[in-house]
């Protein structure tokens, strides 16, 4: 359903604050006050001192997102919570650890554990509620009271109204870079993000793809672009916009210099013939990219607003979207009138429901809890077309489902074993059922490793045999043939980097392993069909996959697939392990087709008048049906929204 105007919304928010006012005049009378008495004296008891209660301080924990969240809870002879210090946690700068400050405030502020999870951040603020509760229990006070109290939002049925030439929805790196971009033509620009971070996934990238940029020509690495646009339609069945691919790979490499110049360096990286361009300390980020917004943005009167979600845009009798309306985290309604208005929004990969339906997948979201797809479905309610390539995501890396617990029990390095197999091309590779799916060489590239996986089922394993377990403890990954080191990002070494070397010897692997399987994350057998019964898999599946792999190990041709002879490692004896590898899905890929004006295209193809998209919810112009890229998703980020916020902010400063 479209709005209109803002004039219909004003006049009913008004009707309801109204009503409200004469609801809360009538508690006054001589009638209500019996109930008002009760309900006083129930508040009273609620809040009243338990009789196993006693002050004091309690240590609690409980599992964030990135490891142990410690806290110390402070209580006073009147069950109130004074203090809740945060003794450790490792949850991500800028994301868990402003969640952690933000859910302790609410939490103190109104004596509850009522308290909403901030948005993008989830699991690290359900830890800290978990580990207070815990402290409210260990102290014998009143837990049901301290869920009771709902947290009061002091702007609810307010309205604040404010005007802009372009607002952007989201700040992650695509909505900076438009608002910024827009900034810079003169324009008054009203960025809103739902979280209280700046950057979004940007935060979490590694690098991004600037095709020939300078530094790139300097460095003597220079791709030929016409094969490049050529490859790159052929490759994605031609179901995409030539002059969209054609648009992105002549004009990124500007956009490495445009970064330089607003402050945010990038270092050039020859990796192995691709020119990616890794991403400034990841410490550093969201301070970069907030100074970009003060100096364009503020600079020129606009504001930066977070902690505002996007609720609905704005629509005349035209059906030209003219603003955007937003509720505030005190409950305030914001509505933004403006000329152009670009969404930012970041997809719909947390929302689990919604990738399973429009692309079939059922593994891990490794991008950002916030992004479940409102602002795609904001701009299909204003009339935009739902692209016929809809449902790509961004998967992009294995996981090993032991590692977390694993962590907890071993050393990064020793905990990391199964995750580390699951990137080699030595191990059979086998699908829920026990079918052998794939050659086993697709690890060891990101993309082809996940969607051969994906495209298989929820999950797959990686058999590992006894055999196989003595010659890792013994030789490391040498002791396997392992052609090189697994190709798993930086971030997931970056704590065991002097121990991540082909030889040195994997001690305690048969401890680990074991422990993957008392865990549940990973399955044992003593013969293969053992294991395919403790594993779920179908017998017969599994021991023909095994027998036909055992005699391609043997003669060195794999017949079902042409897995190369120096990969074919035999298995030997048992007893068999079978890790849990999961796909990794870095973000969905498109919603919304737009032009290379980056104006959001309705069912018949033309441009609805005033709305743009850039960066993910955009990125469906570029691929078929998923994303294939290496650093592309960052660069299209950074470069989509440079240009589009330059397109929305020409079109707003000439009406």
């Amino acid at each position: 359903m479209r709005q209109k105007t803002v004039h219909s919304v004003t006049i009913i928010t008004l009707c309801f604050v109204l009503l409200l006012t004469m609801l809360s005049g009538c508690s006054g009378n001589n009638a209500a006050k019996p109930a008002e008495s009760e309900q006083a004296k129930q508040e009273q008891e609620s809040t009243a001192p338990s009789g196993s209660f006693k002050p004091g301080t309690y240590t609690a924990e409980a599992d964030g997102k990135d490891g142990k969240i410690q806290v110390e809870v402070t209580f006073d002879e009147t069950e109130q919570i004074t203090d809740i210090r945060i003794v450790s946690q490792t949850e991500t700068a800028g994301i868990g650890d402003t969640a952690i400050e933000r859910v302790k405030e609410q939490i103190i502020a109104g004596q509850t554990l009522a308290v909403d999870a901030v948005s993008g951040a989830t699991e690290t603020s359900n830890a800290l509620l978990a580990a207070v509760e815990n402290a409210v229990k260990q102290a014998g006070a009143n837990v049901e009271a301290f869920k009771g109290r709902a947290v009061q939002k002091a702007g609810a049925g307010q309205i604040e109204k404010l005007t802009a030439d372009v607002a952007v929805v989201g700040a992650g790196a695509s909505g900076v870079s438009a608002a910024v971009s827009a900034a810079d033509q003169g324009a008054k620009v009203i960025i809103i993000e739902k979280t209280a971070t700046i950057g979004g996934a940007s935060n979490l990238s590694w690098a991004g793809k600037f095709y020939n940029s300078s530094a790139a020509v300097e460095s003597g690495l220079k791709v030929n672009v016409e094969q490049e646009i050529a490859d790159w339609i052929v490759n994605n069945h031609w179901r995409v916009d030539a002059a969209a691919i054609r648009q992105y790979v002549t004009k990124s490499g500007e956009t490495y210099d445009w970064l330089a110049e607003k402050g945010y360096k990038t270092t050039f990286l020859n990796f192995a013939g691709e020119q990616l361009h890794v991403l400034p300390p990841y410490e550093t980020r969201q301070e970069t990219l907030r100074a970009m917004l003060s100096a364009s943005v503020e600079k020129q009167g606009g504001q930066v607003i977070t902690e505002t979600t996007a609720k609905q845009l704005m629509t005349n009798d035209s059906g030209d979207v003219v603003g955007v309306i937003a509720e505030k985290a005190d409950g305030t309604t914001l509505e933004i009138s403006a000329k152009s208005v670009i969404m930012a929004t970041g997809g719909y990969a947390a929302n689990k429901e919604m990738v399973k339906e429009s692309f079939g997948f059922e593994g891990v979201n490794g991008g950002l809890g916030q992004n479940i797809g409102e602002g795609l479905k904001m701009a299909w309610e204003a009339g935009a077309k739902v692209p016929d390539n809809f449902g790509g995501q961004m998967l992009h890396q294995t996981l090993a489902r032991a590692t977390d617990k694993l962590k907890t029990q071993f050393s990064p390095y020793e905990a990391s074993y199964p995750l580390m197999l699951t990137y080699l091309p030595n191990f059979m590779n086998v699908g829920p059922s026990g079918a052998r799916f794939r050659d086993e060489a697709a690890t060891l590239t990101a993309v082809a490793a996940a969607n051969t996986s994906a495209f298989n089922g929820a999950y797959h394993l990686v058999i590992v045999s006894k055999s196989q377990l003595d010659a890792l403890m013994a030789k490391g990954m040498n002791g396997v043939n392992a052609p090189k080191l697994p190709g798993m990002p930086p971030e997931f070494y970056a704590a065991f980097q002097d121990q991540f070397t082909l030889d040195n010897p994997w001690n305690n692997a048969d401890e680990v392993f074991e422990a993957m399987v008392k865990n549940g994350d990973g399955y044992k057998g003593n013969t293969i069909e053992e294991l395919a019964q403790n594993a779920g898999m179908d017998k017969d599946v599994l021991l023909d996959a095994f027998h036909k792999y055992e005699e391609a190990t043997k003669t060195g041709v794999d017949t079902e697939f042409g897995k190369a002879k120096e990969y074919l490692l035999p298995m030997g004896e048992g007893p068999y392990y079978a890790i849990i590898a999961e796909i990794n899905n870095l973000g969905s890929v498109g919603g919304l087709l737009v032009n290379t004006k980056f104006e959001v295209l309705d069912d018949k193809r033309v441009p609805i008048k005033g709305l743009y998209a850039v960066g993910l919810e955009s990125e469906g112009v570029l691929f078929n049906d998923t994303y294939v890229g290496n650093g592309v998703g960052i660069g299209y980020s950074f470069t989509s929204g440079r240009l589009g916020g330059e397109s929305a902010a020409t079109s707003a400063l000439s009406q």
